[in-house]
């Protein structure tokens, strides 16, 4: 090629670039000028909130719980009769209910300087007065000095959307159910399952002051699925005492019981945590196998989708860790809370939903977990933007990224079981 030829290419190329150059320049000042026009695009409006919660801290639900010979020492004392919300543990509920109330406020959900009113706020509780203590105790600290109502069934039969099964509100085979479960177990069935769980005897031993092997060694008991009618199967001992067990260390520790108090002072915060895994693998069994989690967890899945279509901004339902466990199983839901095993419901917690709205109208669902920290309740801690309690978003099976409420609608009532018994009309 001559030089000439050289020079008129080099300067052909140069034209080029000059003239792309050009065209991208125009192109960006005009996407400038659009987005100086429409604006950075809007953040997705947050319409409502639907909250299914775990009552707070109490004592144990009955005076025995453990085989005769089994534990070195006495039980701890409690300051209220057995199930009931501890004043501790309505301090904390109260703590948590002020930062739900300041997070809401921020997220535009709830009015800043006026009560919330029945299109603001619904609090409902189960029949337990655990349930109903912890409601008002959250109310107390989201709405202080106003008058929002806790509603709850009256008697424990008409409890047909907290306690379904033992309401007789939704239809269940015991066999079919029993099937479920056993479908879970690993080869070797639930004394396999002990196998496993040897390192997890082993701190409950330490605990009891019982040398592994002894007589007072859960661990020997003869292991398996128990059949109950009209209901799910339970897991039976030693597992299911051993999950009992647990929540009772728990519940020591959140109380703020003193050091040698919580697990007569042989084992430590993080140990209990490790131990909670009986409680999740109790749940596993009983609560979360496809066809008990839909029997049981119908009831309160209907109305919480009614709620996210058509209730008030915020609904609050104050239950039991099985609802939670149950309404986990039936959509597939996990969470993970700091210092506690996979799908354990904390004392206090909630697994809730948000509604929101795009720029075109368009409504999302995003599941969430929020919950406290075991040290913010053992030490009543004030939360706040340095201190919050966990709020984690979760995946929701089926859906993409974005899950549209009408998607997650079909699929509730896809799996809803039909009631044979409904709560009044809320």
């Amino acid at each position: 090629m001559s030089k000439h030829a050289t020079h008129a290419a080099r300067r052909f190329a140069l034209g080029a670039i000059a003239l792309a150059l050009s065209a991208c320049a125009r192109h960006d000042g005009a996407a400038a000028a659009k987005a100086a026009v429409d604006g950075p695009a809007a953040e997705p409006k947050l319409e409502r909130v639907v909250m299914l919660m775990r009552h707070g801290v109490r004592p144990p639900t009955k005076a025995k719980f453990v085989p005769d010979g089994v534990v070195d020492g006495e039980w701890p004392k409690w300051s209220v009769g057995f199930g009931e919300l501890t004043p501790h543990g309505h301090d904390a509920v109260k703590l948590l209910g002020a930062w739900d109330r300041t997070h809401w406020i921020e997220r535009g959900l709830l009015p800043e300087y006026r009560c919330p009113g029945k299109d603001d706020l619904a609090v409902a509780a189960s029949a337990k007065s655990r349930t109903q203590a912890t409601a008002r105790a959250l109310v107390e600290g989201m709405a202080p000095g106003c008058p929002v109502d806790v509603s709850f069934p009256k008697e424990a039969k008409d409890d047909v959307e907290f306690h379904p099964l033992d309401a007789g509100a939704v239809p269940i085979d015991a066999d079919e159910a029993l099937r479920a479960a056993q479908a879970l177990a690993p080869a070797g069935g639930m004394d396999e399952e002990v196998r496993r769980h040897a390192e997890l005897f082993a701190l409950l031993n330490r605990a009891f002051g019982c040398a592994e092997a002894a007589a007072c060694d859960l661990s020997r008991q003869p292991a398996g699925l128990v059949r109950e009618e009209g209901d799910g199967p339970s897991i039976g001992d030693p597992l299911g005492t051993a999950s009992t067990v647990a929540q009772t260390f728990l519940l020591e520790y959140l109380e703020g019981m003193p050091e040698q108090d919580v697990a007569w002072g042989r084992l430590g915060r993080d140990e209990i945590g490790k131990l909670l895994e009986f409680h999740t693998l109790k749940f596993r069994y009983e609560a979360r196998p496809p066809y008990i989690a839909a029997r049981a967890a119908s009831p309160l899945a209907a109305r919480m989708l009614e709620a996210m279509e058509s209730g008030p901004k915020l609904t609050v339902l104050v239950g039991h860790d099985t609802n939670i466990a149950n309404l986990g199983g039936f959509l597939d839901l996990h969470w993970t809370v700091p210092g506690y095993p996979q799908d354990d419901p904390p004392p206090g917690g909630a697994l809730g939903f948000e509604v929101l709205s795009d720029a075109a109208g368009t409504k999302y669902v995003r599941a969430f977990y929020r919950a406290q920290t075991m040290d913010q309740v053992r030490e009543l801690q004030p939360l706040g933007g340095d201190n919050a309690p966990a709020y984690v978003y979760l995946d929701i099976p089926g859906c993409a990224k974005e899950c549209r409420l009408d998607d997650f609608a079909r699929g509730v009532r896809a799996k809803l079981v039909a009631p044979l018994a409904t709560a009044p009309k809320h």
